[in-house]
């Protein structure tokens, strides 16, 4: 295949972009794929502090993460896209809180169909094609590479913003071989003066702005952890989320941009939203197989979502004391 010419990137590079966002995607954004040295020194530092708590499969891996070129030989380009999965309706009234992102499908079965649809159309254009794609599932740092493609920033709470969408959506990334042409990185950090998300997080896990110890986050404590309890200082401040958290999203201001998802996955399950804990302590383990069948919740597993639904009725016994 002879070699394709610096203008026939820049169109590729269109064509790729506008087949994004036939296929639903939110935002496509290109980079260089390097080594991220400013990120992983202080990624190194974050680790070294402790603040993965029990996730050690962050530590692992540690050049994979920080250089795509490890993950992908011969890597030129991280092609980065964003999914909506805001559903355009707020929690319900229960006792009970299932964190936005898993209402609906789980986001990794849906993401990666839809980026391997985009990698076979790139495969059509190029033969010779050489790459992989990441959903949240290897060590990639899929928010660095969305700022540094321009389709936002990294915030307070160490969510992505992007101005056009807020934070609510997913990220999934193209390590390829191909040099299309990149985006320039995002420059700006609006959050500004605001410390709207510090100031709401129950358990002071973002401990400085944009940095966030696992230690103290109700959704590291509520989907990552396998014990058979939650501290009691974690119980104590909850408040009643049963899976996740969406605290530092809910009160971001620049939420108010978010666009209704396009995809039906993502919209809430029956009984997502509005089942109460009391009901919820009546699962049992074919119940709860049957509800969350190719949902995210199963990440907690079984034993895990029922601890954290009694932590959440402490939780509210004690307030009602």
């Amino acid at each position: 295949m002879p070699a394709l010419g610096h203008s026939r990137y820049s169109l590729l590079t269109e064509k790729l972009k506008s087949e994004a966002t036939r296929l639903g995607f939110d935002g496509c954004g290109i980079a260089e794929a390097k080594r991220l040295d400013d990120e992983a020194e202080s990624l190194e530092s974050w680790l070294m502090k402790g603040h993965h708590a029990s996730m050690d499969y962050m530590s692992r891996n540690f050049e994979k993460r920080v250089d795509p070129r490890k993950l992908v030989p011969g890597a030129k380009r991280v092609v980065t896209v964003l999914c909506s999965y805001w559903q355009g309706v707020e929690h319900g009234d229960s006792d009970a809180k299932i964190s936005r992102y898993a209402w609906g499908d789980d986001y990794h079965k849906v993401m990666k169909e839809r980026l391997y649809q985009l990698y076979a159309w790139l495969e059509t254009e190029v033969k010779t094609l050489s790459g992989r794609v990441f959903v949240d599932s290897a060590p990639v740092m899929d928010k660095v590479w969305a700022q540094r493609s321009g389709l936002g920033w990294i915030a307070k709470n160490s969510n992505l913003i992007s101005p056009q969408i807020g934070s609510w959506f997913f990220i999934g990334t193209l390590i390829i071989d191909v040099p299309l042409e990149c985006d320039a990185p995002t420059a700006y950090d609006h959050c500004g003066t605001c410390t709207r998300c510090i100031d709401a997080c129950p358990t002071d896990a973002i401990y400085q702005p944009y940095v966030v110890d696992a230690n103290r986050c109700i959704s590291y404590w509520t989907i990552e952890h396998r014990g058979d309890s939650l501290p009691d200082d974690i119980v104590s401040q909850q408040e009643n989320w049963i899976f996740g958290c969406d605290i530092c999203q809910d009160v971001c201001p620049w939420n108010k941009f978010s666009r209704k998802t396009s995809e039906l996955r993502f919209l809430p399950r029956q009984g997502v939203v509005d089942t109460s804990l009391d009901e919820w302590e009546e699962l049992d383990l074919e119940a709860f197989r049957k509800r969350f069948k190719g949902s995210a919740v199963k990440r907690a597993k079984y034993q895990g979502f029922m601890r954290n639904v009694r932590a959440a009725k402490q939780f509210l016994t004690r307030n009602k004391a």
